[in-house]
């Protein structure tokens, strides 16, 4: 069996998290790893251990820990939901995966920034994935001014085999079945 390696791409409230686990719903022998499931787990029971600034560490060592075990300990197909917006990232890790035998697949939200601070706006989502006094108001705004300055930059097709751009959630349940295609 081949084995994909689904990554979503796309900037607080476009639908990756949506997307991800309806996707695992229609892939058979799929596991999500969010990072923002990681990151609640982390800033609910190991706040102490939280960097004060920077990177947070701790969540990218628990991430590397659970995609290594799903990788060596698994035959799932892995549905990675974060934003990876920053390409040089995005090409190790899909350098690394390119190196374990998977199929790598982009899913990238490209929803205009108006649609995103109206979704926020109108969220329910918990803020328990955040830093303390961070608000998705101010990720949406870093994230922003990150791709104004070339900090964060969209996907291209020469990244991996197969690149997906949802600009509507609409277009999500195609996308979707493609893939779906794609792991038969």
């Amino acid at each position: 069996m081949k084995r994909l390696v689904i990554l979503t791409i796309g900037k607080t409230h476009s639908g990756k998290t949506t997307f991800a686990r309806a996707l695992e719903q229609s892939l058979p022998e799929s596991v999500v790893i969010d990072r923002d499931d990681l990151a609640e787990f982390i800033n609910t029971h190991y706040t102490n251990m939280l960097p004060k600034h920077g990177t947070n560490t701790l969540k990218d060592a628990l991430t590397r820990t659970i995609v290594d075990h799903a990788v060596h300990q698994s035959e799932r197909h892995l549905i990675m939901c974060n934003a990876n917006r920053n390409r040089e990232g995005r090409l190790r890790l899909l350098d690394w995966f390119h190196q374990k035998g998977f199929v790598s697949i982009l899913v990238y939200f490209d929803l205009p920034d108006e649609m995103l601070y109206s979704r926020i706006a109108g969220s329910q989502r918990s803020t328990a994935i955040l830093r303390k006094s961070a608000s998705f108001d101010v990720v949406l705004n870093r994230q922003i001014a990150d791709s104004q300055k070339g900090l964060a930059e969209p996907p291209t097709g020469s990244e991996v085999e197969h690149l997906f751009v949802i600009r509507d959630s609409e277009e999500v349940p195609e996308v979707i079945k493609k893939i779906v295609q794609i792991a038969h």
